[in-house]
């Protein structure tokens, strides 16, 4: 059998886990205009490989393993890019550590071998799975620890694993989705029984003291307001957007729409059920706040990490148009796929004039923006 078969399939092959039994509605700008700009964006990339097989910078190989994934993902498949292929999966290799980590100093831990877990699981080869299984124990080692006295608000979460420790919901949707697509190479050696599962009940509990809602989530800054309401802040404490002061003086965080679908994902990845109130207010904001023009509540901060969250949340969730507050139906593909496509430079690349998050890297950025396309593209 496969290796992309015996996990979760909406996480690698781009379908839905809650199927409504829709057909996508066909893009309007069509799949040919959508694979020439992968191409683009693709070759584009290939001329920025540096000659150990990374592409940046050596010490981050998450940004590597966004390239190979959007390199194996290609709707074209072929072989046009075996040899930077080849070399990129070889640099990866060189960052697995003993520990099961894959990274290369010891900082961003999380978000480098969650990233670089996808990658190689994109390349439906068995040869890695031992490096997988390791993996995925090392992962399920960043959950923070709850603590029955709930006197920790990260408790639950998982966060960089930096000096500065903490949980947040970019970190804890990227280890999630590794932890989940690996989860069937449990218990597959001798040493299954030491085994440590993830806390999954503290996960909820910690991606639910991250949401902008009320009847779940008793914080102090929780607020009702539409534009806020059901939509995600960072942590349970912060989130990026500058915070509301309400009349009665009391301090609300904003929601904003990138860690909003991070928020969406992690609930399904945690098992939450379509019709759960928690997943279906998640639904209510989007359809209050959707945008293609800019990241809810940050504008262009952040930008194209929202356009690859947002594919990818609603492909997972399974939906082809979204119902907005004033009743009309969006064909949310097609409107990302034009504005993505707008946005392409002539060599083939993307770029955000908004340096926060990493966003000024062409290479972070393009990549970025081929995996939402190819989100769009290989919907049925």
């Amino acid at each position: 059998m496969k290796l992309l078969r015996v996990i979760l399939p909406f996480i690698l092959l781009n379908q839905s886990l809650f199927a409504e039994g829709e057909k996508s509605a066909a893009q309007a700008i069509g799949r040919q205009q959508i694979q020439q700009a992968i191409d683009k964006g693709l070759k584009w990339l290939e001329g920025k490989q540096s000659p150990g097989g990374f592409w940046d910078s050596p010490e981050h190989p998450a940004i590597t393993g966004l390239v190979l994934t959007a390199m194996e993902r290609d709707p074209s498949k072929g072989h046009k890019y075996a040899d930077p292929v080849k070399k990129g999966y070889d640099y990866l290799l060189s960052c697995v550590h003993p520990d099961g980590g894959i990274y290369q100093k010891n900082e961003l831990l999380n978000y480098n071998t969650s990233i670089c877990v996808m990658a190689l699981l994109a390349t439906n080869d068995k040869k890695y799975e031992p490096i997988l299984r390791k993996a995925h124990e090392f992962l399920v080692g960043q959950q923070m620890p709850s603590k029955e006295s709930g006197d920790n608000t990260y408790a639950g979460g998982i966060g960089y694993s930096d000096d500065d420790p903490h949980s947040d919901m970019s970190n804890m949707v990227m280890g999630l989705e590794a932890l989940r697509a690996t989860e069937y190479l449990k218990g597959t050696e001798k040493s299954a029984s030491k085994e440590k599962d993830l806390d999954w009940k503290a996960a909820i509990d910690f991606v639910q003291r991250c949401q902008n809602l009320s009847g779940s989530n008793k914080a102090k800054w929780v607020s009702d307001d539409p534009k806020d309401k059901g939509g995600f802040v960072y942590t349970p404490e912060d989130s990026k957007p500058d915070p509301i002061t309400q009349p009665d003086g009391r301090e609300t965080l904003r929601s904003y729409g990138s860690i909003t679908y991070a928020g969406l994902l992690s609930y399904i990845y945690t098992g939450l059920k379509r019709d759960d109130p928690r997943v279906s207010a998640v639904i209510e904001w989007t359809s209050k706040n959707y945008s293609v023009d800019e990241n809810p509540a940050m504008g262009n901060q952040g930008l194209y990490y929202y356009y690859h969250m947002l594919a990818k949340a609603l492909t997972t969730y399974g939906t082809d148009k979204l119902k907005l507050a004033d009743g009309k139906e969006v064909d949310w593909r097609s409107d990302l796929a034009k504005k993505l496509i707008s946005l392409q430079h002539d060599e083939g690349f993307w770029v955000n004039d908004n340096g926060r998050f990493w966003e000024k890297d062409p290479v972070l950025v393009t990549a970025y923006s081929v995996l939402a396309l190819e989100q769009i593209y290989q919907a049925k």
